[in-house]
């Protein structure tokens, strides 16, 4: 029976390389888009980009409920963009908020769309995301 102590070492890397991989980098921006992606695992450091599909003519807007208190920092005020081809009245945009994680910690990442002038009218959309910051 042939002695597997020398593959010991080549194997224990292989197995330390797959368990590392899904480590979050904090040099990558981690972007948020779907609720799907939910829960982010983030890092200290890391920054966190969420987009959302937008629509500010209709008189909704996305407004933030909670933003994972004492783990993010947000890095600006949203910001709207229209797609190239845009020009349409009532053509579909996207709405960005820029993060960085400031510490480790759990949390929330939410938001709701509505109508800022009728705040008491259950939200049209919610965007709720779990933070998991390390």
């Amino acid at each position: 029976m042939p002695r597997l102590y020398p593959l010991l070492p080549a194997v224990s890397l292989v197995l330390l390389a797959a368990c590392t991989s899904h480590a979050p980098n904090p040099a990558e921006t981690f972007t948020l888009a779907k609720q799907s992606q939910c829960p982010a695992r983030l890092a200290v450091g890391q920054h966190l980009d969420l987009t959302l599909p937008s629509l500010p003519t209709t008189g909704y807007r996305w407004r933030i409920v909670d933003a994972a208190p004492g783990v993010l920092q947000s890095l600006g005020p949203e910001v709207y963009s229209n797609p190239e081809d845009a020009g349409l009245v009532g053509g579909n945009g996207q709405s960005l908020w820029r993060f960085k994680v400031s510490a480790a910690g759990s949390g929330h990442l939410k938001l709701v769309s509505q109508q800022p002038w009728a705040p008491e009218v259950k939200p049209v959309q919610t965007f709720d995301c779990a933070i998991d910051a390390r």
